[in-house]
């Protein structure tokens, strides 16, 4: 029996096609190794988000190419995409595929394999208007199952090389999506994240059907108890969203938003359609309609020109709109990017110092919000034995409202709605006791 091996490197929808692809060999009866095993075939799904993702992709593909030598190298992921000359050029590498035409990776292998010459199969991605269908019968994590509802971006920000890579925006037809929502379901899945790389973009290619529709129909469907959105922009939070997350049991109180910038001058640089003002009127829209909602976001520091008044007025904006996290990045280059040619380039040691003092505002800003739900009663879905402390008899799992729970439970409960009470609220993760299992007896709560 064949072996293949993968890494993945980059973002959560690059571990999403890595499972995708999985199955495709699974179906050609290969058996899956780890990857610092010798392999017959090693499969790198590379990041091309900053410099640094492509050079750690080139660490990988080299490193396989060291453990075995006569084995298939295939490389495929963003930088594949955006650069595919440049890893054709890597001694040892076989076989180059972008973002689009993974269904086509085993017989790109066997061609090589007949061949043994290397296999470029990178195409111009700005040509595809199709979602490229890929299913994923099969998850390695047990709890929750993400679901690609979208591919590619039409902003064009002056920092990111995306639109490059996964092209322009296309949705998944809405057959497909509920289709796949209910095969999770009945293997066992009681939340499913939505995800793409510009995910609350879902629907803007379609005439008549939009995200809104997407949420009310997989809100009909029967043994789903979760649904969260991976990320939404401000400007993709509309009436009919706030609606469905308004009325719908299902949807998770968690939404990720981000602000990227508080400070227009930055925001405008960055090329993102919206000013402070805008966003914050959004947010405050938003905290209306649904009170204890959790909103994380995205915040870059140090972008090219941000100087320390700028730098206050995103400290400053971010407190004020009291996010339950931020995801704080510091600036990094992207060549073939606006931004990367820009000359006012900041100081490495003035972003890592910001990057600190936003990193000690999220902690702050995390336990004031799950500080808001002690001595309630929340719905978690219990995901593994406390990673701490595995020996310990407590079990983490997230609630709707993403606070991270740590709670004496038992393996029976994994993957089950439970009532835990919030005992004691942490920055890491909050305390919490175990109530009852919602999933066995009729909720009448």
């Amino acid at each position: 029996m064949s072996t293949v091996a993968f890494h993945t490197l980059g973002c959560k929808v690059n571990h999403y096609e890595t499972d995708t692809m999985w199955q495709l060999f699974k179906k050609a009866g290969y058996e899956r190794v780890d990857f610092d095993d010798k392999a017959d075939v090693y499969v790198i799904n590379t990041c091309t988000v900053t410099n640094t993702g492509d050079k750690k992709s080139r660490q990988v593909i080299r490193r396989a190419v060291r453990r075995n030598p006569d084995a298939v190298i295939a490389v495929t992921g963003c930088y594949a995409q955006t650069s595919p000359d440049e890893i054709v050029a890597i001694p040892g590498v076989d076989v180059v595929v972008g973002t689009q035409g993974r269904d086509k990776l085993l017989e790109h292998i066997e061609e090589h394999l007949q061949t043994r010459e290397p296999v470029n199969a990178v195409k111009n991605i700005m040509k595809n208007r199709e979602f490229e269908e890929l299913d994923v019968p099969a998850y390695s994590e047990r709890t929750r199952a993400s679901l690609k509802i979208q591919e590619g971006c039409n902003n064009f920000c002056t920092f990111c090389i995306i639109p490059w890579a996964r092209g322009l925006m296309r949705s998944r037809k809405p057959e497909n999506v509920l289709k796949q929502a209910r095969e999770l379901v009945s293997a066992g899945y009681r939340e499913i994240v939505l995800t793409g790389i510009h995910t609350g973009g879902y629907g803007e290619d379609f005439d008549d059907y939009k995200l809104a529709d997407l949420l009310w129909d997989l809100d009909k469907i029967e043994g789903l108890k979760r649904i969260r959105i991976s990320s939404i922009e401000a400007s993709q939070i509309d009436e009919r969203v706030l609606d469905v997350l308004n009325e719908s049991d299902k949807m998770c109180r968690h939404l990720h938003i981000p602000i990227q910038a508080g400070d227009d001058a930055v925001l405008k640089r960055m090329r993102r359609k919206y000013t402070v003002a805008e966003y914050r009127e959004k947010i405050e829209k938003i905290r209306e309609a649904l009170p204890n909602l959790a909103i994380t976001t995205d915040v870059i520091v140090g972008f090219p020109g941000e100087t320390e008044e700028m730098f206050a007025n995103t400290y400053r904006v971010i407190e004020e709109l009291q996010f339950a996290e931020l995801h704080v990045f510091p600036y990094s280059k992207r060549s073939g990017t606006p931004a990367a040619r820009m000359t006012d380039q900041v100081d490495e040691q003035v972003k890592q110092d910001r990057v600190q003092k936003l990193i000690a505002l999220s902690e702050k800003l995390s336990l004031q919000y799950a500080r808001q739900f002690e001595k309630d009663v929340l719905e978690v879905i219990p995901e593994q034995p406390f990673k701490e402390a595995p020996e310990s008899g407590l079990y983490e799992g997230h609630s709707d409202n993403y606070l991270k729970l740590v709670f004496p439970a038992d393996e029976s409960l994994v993957g089950k709605l439970c009532k835990v009470r919030l005992d004691k609220a942490g920055v890491e993760y909050c305390e919490g006791t175990f109530v009852r299992e919602m999933d066995s007896v009729a909720d009448v709560s």
